[in-house]
């Protein structure tokens, strides 16, 4: 297992009903998030939002013809206990970049089995209240509706 740098992405999914994308983590049961994704060697951060998007809900945004929206910000946090072994030596603290996109209402969501459980469309504010991460609150309260972000 080649073990990751601490930079990721973050991908607020919402749609044109203005309700955000929830998927459940395989590895806990509680833990609500957009779409996250580490940053390959040789990747850009944008590249990894549409391939973390693609990979974790089969929404292709560039088969779709639907920009992601770079929102130019990044957030710090710890890296959980549990998960510090998948990170290179010493690494505590996750640089995340953030993304948000805008899709069809219906839109088909296919989740990766080894990576999630299931979804859920919500309401702003409820999205934002079940989401585990406080980035990923933050982020998805951020979100100003606007079909073409």
């Amino acid at each position: 297992m080649t073990l990751r740098k601490p930079y990721s992405v973050l991908v607020v999914i919402y749609n044109t009903n203005n309700e955000f994308l929830l998927i459940r983590r395989t590895d806990d049961a509680t833990f609500w998030q957009s779409v996250t994704g580490g940053i390959d060697e040789h990747e850009t951060p944008t590249q990894t939002a549409y391939r973390e998007l693609k990979e974790e809900t089969g929404i292709d945004a560039l088969k779709l013809g639907i920009d992601i929206y770079n929102h130019n910000k990044t957030n710090n946090y710890e890296i959980r206990q549990c998960w510090r072994h998948r990170y290179i030596s010493n690494a505590t603290i996750n640089t995340e970049y953030v993304f948000s996109i805008c899709v069809p209402i219906a839109t088909p969501v296919v989740l990766d089995p080894n990576e999630h459980t299931a979804y859920q469309w919500l309401p702003q504010s409820e999205a934002a209240e079940l989401a585990w991460s406080d980035s990923n609150k933050q982020e998805i309260l951020a979100i100003t509706f606007n079909p073409k972000n």
